[in-house]
């Protein structure tokens, strides 16, 4: 009896060991030496160590393999182990990941759409965006809203492209909602098509309501609206830049996208406008201005007036 006692004793005080120095390896500052994101791939313990193990988080040796199962399995009730891209800290430790693994979000990754590019341009960023999955054909010219959007490591291509064309109808439902009831702006795809021109046509924020009222004033006098833009559109198809300046030549083109050739606006925007260059559009500046050019300092000047337009270029071709 005293034997057994002293057995149990022994293999007590063994036991009680093993815990305290598992419990000090499982507490203890990993060997990661920065902090990284890590994606775990789904799996079981042994999947989800390995990834660990290669990237340095767990060091990869039995005491650790052996403290880290023995950790799942005691700490099970606290979840189970997601799989996602994960940020851990420098030197975490067991104890750590674990937490990580089981309650932290995903890393979020974020993909910004710039206001004024076309449909190409679009579908091209989104494909060669990075930690995406699946590939997205060209969509509907204008159909994207420009903002940033935030995805996680393996989210479709495809979902994210549905959600930059959810969040257009959106943003362009409010904006025609609350809008300025102007004649010449008849439905929400004429909204959306002269905000994409003056997108294109401006870049400051002041400019966009002048920009909107010229063209608005140009559709009710059945005039031409005469946008560079437009022209670059047609020579292009919305691919790319054109990397030439516009010629005479280039105003007589017969397409639909030439405002120089038709006294309409285009059957389809030319590119993806901000909430700003709709909400131009929606509520206008007042007044008779009919024409602009660039002033050589980033802006225009504005004239009601073909005359006083003309002294305008003037001035800016003596300043050249």
């Amino acid at each position: 009896m005293r034997k057994l006692i002293l057995f149990i004793g022994a293999l007590f005080i063994a036991f009680f060991i093993l815990f305290v120095f598992g419990k000090s390896i499982y507490s203890r500052p990993g060997p990661l030496t920065e902090a990284k994101n890590i994606f775990i791939p789904k799996g079981n313990t042994d999947v989800v160590l390995h990834r660990l193990q290669q990237d340095h988080v767990i060091p990869d040796d039995w005491i650790y393999t052996v403290v880290f199962k023995g950790a799942v399995a005691l700490t099970r009730q606290s979840g189970a182990l997601h799989s996602a891209e994960f940020a851990f800290p420098r030197q975490a430790s067991i104890q750590q990941v674990l937490s990580i693994l089981r309650h932290a979000k995903p890393v979020q990754h974020g993909l910004t759409i710039p206001e004024g590019l076309t449909a190409y341009q679009i579908a091209s960023l989104i494909n060669q965006a990075p930690f995406l999955t699946g590939h997205i054909d060209v969509p509907t010219e204008g159909s994207v809203l420009p903002q940033t959007y935030a995805y996680e490591w393996g989210y479709p291509r495809d979902k994210l492209l549905l959600r930059t064309q959810e969040a257009m109808k959106k943003a362009l439902h409010s904006v025609w909602e609350k809008r300025q009831q102007i004649p010449e702006i008849k439905t929400p795809d004429d909204l959306l098509s002269l905000a994409s021109i003056v997108e294109k046509e401006t870049a400051i924020p002041r400019e966009r309501p002048m920009v909107a009222r010229v063209f608005i004033n140009r559709l009710k006098s059945g005039m031409k609206l005469q946008s560079d833009p437009t022209i670059i559109y047609a020579l292009t198809k919305g691919k790319g830049n054109l990397d030439r300046s516009l010629t005479r030549q280039d105003w007589l083109i017969a397409d639909p996208y030439n405002t120089y050739w038709t006294n309409a606006l285009p059957p389809t925007p030319i590119c993806s406008p901000g909430i700003a260059s709709l909400e131009a559009v929606a509520h206008p500046v007042d007044g008779n201005m009919l024409y602009f050019v660039a002033n050589g300092t980033g802006g225009h000047s504005f004239s009601a007036s073909l005359k006083e337009h003309n002294h305008n270029v003037m001035i800016q071709k003596e300043k050249k």
